[in-house]
């Protein structure tokens, strides 16, 4: 009877043990590596990348992604990279525009919400945009065209860190934090504002009602269902000359809604060689020139 009640325990715990699987692998990727072998891919990825580097353009109360053809109706945005950029832009526009990136290939549009200190705009000095690989999965070009806001510009409280925060460059020593610090100087060690981009995409649309939907953040490596499309994560980091401090904030409503926008308009050539020879080529290179 004993050896009975064994059986039966031992083939109950089997009945549980592929059940729970396949209710796992029916609800679709884990949002963990697979193996060993893909935590190390993890690893490999942390230094992989390219950069573009933006001098400010201009300023404008426009929005093409959020306000198209509607000029001035927007709150007032720093832009960098095209310097064409208004609320009327296309990609025909901007691509037959010129731009502010030392990349002559990178004429894409990139802008976030103006800086205030006491009340008066600080416009930054210009932005450092990281292009980076998160996923296992090779990372495609952007398609022509792609619009995609960053972050919340109704924001009320903290928002995720990994996404929107600020600080003082790398070099200051001051920890990240949600809203401005009081940094140290104002070059090397100025105010800076960092917005990290989603990194896949539905494969469909070039932009969706709320200029999210259409793309999504990977986890630990793996796009979640319904955006199979991995493409490069961007971190656009405004720079500005100015130590900020506690009377700083944004014309979009205050210090905590920080956000960005992003218009690919790139030349693709040069894009997808720098997507092949860097991010899924796993390089480090940094500011190295596309040759375009």
């Amino acid at each position: 009877m004993g050896r009975r009640r064994s059986f039966c325990i031992a083939l109950t715990a089997a009945v549980v043990t592929v059940v729970t699987t396949s209710v796992v692998h029916a609800a679709g990727p884990s949002t963990a590596p697979a193996s060993t072998a893909g935590r190390a891919m993890l690893r490999q990825l942390a230094g992989v990348n390219f950069i573009s580097t933006c001098r400010f353009s201009h300023r404008a109360g426009d929005d093409p992604i959020v306000f198209p053809g509607l000029p001035g109706v927007s709150h007032d945005h720093s832009f960098v990279g095209n310097v064409s950029t208004n609320a009327f832009s296309t990609l025909a526009t901007l691509r037959g525009a010129a731009t502010t990136c030392q990349r002559p290939g990178d004429t894409a549009a990139y802008w976030m919400p103006t800086l205030l200190v006491n009340g008066s705009v600080v416009e930054p000095v210009g932005a450092t945009i990281y292009y980076r690989r998160h996923t296992l999965a090779p990372t495609q070009p952007f398609p022509a065209g792609l619009k995609i806001v960053a972050g919340n510009s109704h924001a009320t409280a903290q928002q995720d860190l990994r996404v929107v925060f600020w600080n003082c460059g790398v070099e200051s020593g001051i920890a990240r934090s949600a809203t401005p610090p009081t940094c140290p100087g104002t070059r090397a060690a100025g105010l800076r504002l960092h917005v990290t981009f989603p990194d896949c995409w539905n494969g469909k649309s070039l932009d969706s009602a709320d200029h999210h939907g259409h793309m999504s953040y990977s986890e630990r490596g793996q796009c979640p269902l319904g955006y199979p499309v991995p493409v490069p994560a961007i971190s656009v980091i405004f720079r500005y000359p100015t130590t900020g401090g506690p009377t700083t904030t944004l014309s979009s409503g205050g210090p905590l809604t920080g956000h960005a926008d992003f218009f690919n308009a790139w030349n693709q050539t040069a894009l997808a060689r720098l997507v092949t020879t860097c991010l899924d080529a796993l390089r480090h290179c940094g500011r190295a020139s596309d040759h375009h």
